[in-house]
């Protein structure tokens, strides 16, 4: 078999046997092309059944030189290890090349939060007097009462709300579902994005039980989420670098300093880890 039907097999695998969403899916491919691509250029005839120890090590040192930053190389890591796991669980390789693969050390930094203020400035940059402006309240509204990513919020769907309970039903990475708790502010703006915007509005086909809709009635992309924050907080006259994860940090931090329990925060949040 060539390696394009090797890779093939790949992608059916991560979308299928281990669920991963298409955006991981297309950096993993892209990881395994990269690594196709270098190996090509040094060894047209290599075999995949014969890639060696040394290669890989030769690879990871040409995309340190290309200058990717730590994360990068450690993110590019985990989608040739994948590749090999795959090759090994399929029979086509007997022993793992990239085992001893060691990525290289990360620097944990604390990510970007909000404080209560400025959350409460965001929403009063709010124009509340056009149909986005109310969509857009009740968008942000809900990411960080629940603690969305922002996949998860252009993906809600109206009949996964549970308003009368205070609940959304959640499907995260892996088509994993969870139930989140959904507060009061929230519930209010959605009822009012529902009653005075969404209800006039013709969905798309496909964008019928999606909530949160743009102009032509289609489903939110997550491009626009991001621009959305990134002008309310230029309006709001935030410094910080606003984007859609900036609300879920935001919304696990204020809990925890609130009190709540490290558990049922990485619950809610649909995390593995509780790190």
């Amino acid at each position: 078999m060539t390696w394009d039907a090797y890779l093939k097999g790949f992608k059916a695998y991560l979308r299928l046997e281990r669920s991963m969403s298409e955006n991981t899916v297309d950096a993993y491919m892209h990881d395994v092309l990269l690594l196709r691509n270098i190996i090509r250029e040094q060894d047209e005839s290599a075999d995949i059944k014969n890639i060696s120890l040394q290669q890989l090590q030769s690879f990871l040192q040409q995309i340190h030189e290309l200058g990717l930053a730590a994360a990068s190389q450690a993110r590019i890591l985990s989608g040739i290890k994948a590749f090999f796991g795959y090759l090994i669980l399929e029979g086509v390789i007997q022993s793992d090349p990239s085992e001893l693969l060691e990525a290289p050390k990360l620097k944990r930094s604390l990510p970007v939060v909000l404080s209560i203020g400025e959350i409460e400035q965001l929403f009063a940059a709010i124009d509340h007097s056009t149909p986005e402006g109310q969509r857009n309240r009740a968008m942000l509204e809900t990411m960080y009462s629940s603690g969305l990513r922002v996949s998860e919020v252009v993906s809600l769907a109206i009949s996964n709300l549970y308003l009368d309970v205070g609940y959304l039903r959640i499907v995260g990475k892996g088509n994993k579902e969870r139930l989140v708790p959904v507060g009061s502010e929230a519930v209010k703006h959605i009822g009012l994005y529902r009653e005075h915007i969404r209800s006039r509005m013709t969905p798309a086909k496909g964008a019928e039980d999606v909530l949160f809709l743009n102009r032509r009635g289609g489903g939110l992309s997550r491009v626009m989420v991001f621009m959305i924050l990134k002008e309310l907080a230029a309006k709001a006259g935030i410094e910080k670098s606003v984007h859609p994860h900036t609300f879920r940090h935001s919304f696990a931090t204020h809990l925890v300093e609130a009190g709540a329990d490290l558990r049922a925060v990485q619950e809610m949040m649909g995390h593995k880890s509780i790190t």
